[in-house]
């Protein structure tokens, strides 16, 4: 039993990866020079993996489908969704979403879907691109 994982390990040991050589197919010296190549035209970026169909990537809101019913936010298992009450919406905070895809599930007027964007890494997590109001 304890060694019924081996011919697993050893076949997987000859196969090739299954990851996307991403942004560029080989490591630059200095990413700074290659992102400023690629600027200037000089470089390409290799472009990533295309997303499966159901990919749960980032939040897209309908501000005006939204009736403000507050069900996304009894949903969420994060607490990703902040309430406005002078505007009777809604706050996404993709920082702290786990992307579950529950508040898509619960919301009855669907105004709520996921994207395939997948980029969202900053060093902010109070960014413009990670907060969807």
């Amino acid at each position: 039993m304890k060694l019924s994982m081996f011919p697993q390990v050893f076949s997987q040991m000859f196969k090739k990866p299954w990851t996307n050589k991403f942004p560029a197919k080989y490591q630059p010296s200095s990413t700074t020079k290659y992102l400023q190549d690629v600027q200037a035209g000089k470089a390409t970026i290799s472009p990533p993996v295309k997303t499966p169909t159901g990919f749960r990537g980032k939040i897209q809101y309908d501000k005006e489908k939204c009736i403000g019913c507050k069900l996304c936010i009894n949903v969420c298992p994060c607490g990703a969704i902040e309430f406005k009450p002078e505007e009777k919406k809604v706050k996404f905070y993709l920082a702290r979403c786990c992307f579950c895809s529950q508040c898509n599930d619960v919301c009855p007027v669907n105004c709520l879907s996921m994207s395939n964007e997948f980029l969202l890494a900053d060093t902010d997590k109070y960014a413009k691109d990670l907060i969807v109001e």
